[in-house]
């Protein structure tokens, strides 16, 4: 069980699989007011940060969840490097249909939701896990401006247009599926760039180090098209925020 190797290689130096920065990251927790002892799941929890971060800030317990073994075991790592390796544990697995038998505080899945097919079935999935008065976190895209194209809203690497919807809707859309927004962290484009541009480094690393490689002419490919791409269409088009939500 893994995550398709190209984002094994692309990501490997990442720390944050998504566009929040540390400080993003940080403030998220403290918007969120936890307390000591606040248990969280996270769903797709990549390299561990947001637990291993808020486990030193806050003093959260929980569990982070994630289908790459690479990124698993950096987040076992980096919670020993934090010290907090006694608060928080990481299992290599499959979160898709992933139910706790201890309720969390604070249930999330940031940047993953195609583990439930989506924003509506990662909600009805996390809820299951969540305690009484309890916070779910959804990590999702938006358009920031709405792409004239489809062939727009390919290069920001959708299906098409209809994808993901501006900030107001995606914010009413949870309303409507009976959840009061509680708070929102939002990427901005520097988070975009240290998300997207680091890749380039660690692809052209990784390939200096494995040129006869049987995927090094995919990696060759993507770190030539990527810059211009990512700078065309998703710097310009695509938002990314955290949500956070608590059932009316």
């Amino acid at each position: 069980m893994d995550i398709p190797r190209i984002f094994n290689i692309t990501e490997s130096a990442h720390r944050i699989h998504n566009p929040f920065t540390p400080e993003k990251l940080a403030t998220l927790g403290a918007a969120l007011r936890l307390e000591t002892g606040t248990r969280v799941l996270d769903l797709g929890s990549g390299s561990g940060e947001m637990l291993c971060t808020w486990a030193r800030d806050y003093r959260v317990i929980g569990t982070g969840i994630d289908m790459s073994q690479l990124y698993t075991e950096q987040a076992k790592l980096r919670a020993e490097e934090l010290g907090v390796a006694d608060q928080v544990k990481f299992i290599h697995g499959d979160a898709t249909g992933y139910i706790s038998d201890d309720k969390a505080g604070v249930a999330a899945c940031l940047g993953a939701t195609w583990i439930a097919g989506g924003v509506i079935g990662t909600i009805e999935l996390l809820a299951q896990s969540l305690r009484p008065g309890g916070i779910l976190l959804i990590g999702e895209p938006y358009w920031r401006q709405l792409p004239p194209t489809e062939d727009v809203a390919r290069g920001c690497l959708a299906n098409s247009i209809s994808d993901f919807v501006m900030l107001p809707e995606l914010l009413a859309s949870f309303g409507h599926l009976g959840y009061d927004v509680i708070e929102m962290v939002l990427a901005d484009q520097n988070g975009w760039d240290r998300y997207e541009a680091a890749k380039w480094l660690t692809m052209r690393r990784w390939l200096e180090a494995n040129p006869d490689d049987e995927i090094a002419k995919d990696v060759r490919a993507k770190l030539t098209s990527e810059p211009k791409r990512y700078a065309a269409y998703t710097r310009e088009y695509l938002g990314w925020g955290v949500f956070a939500l608590m059932p009316r």
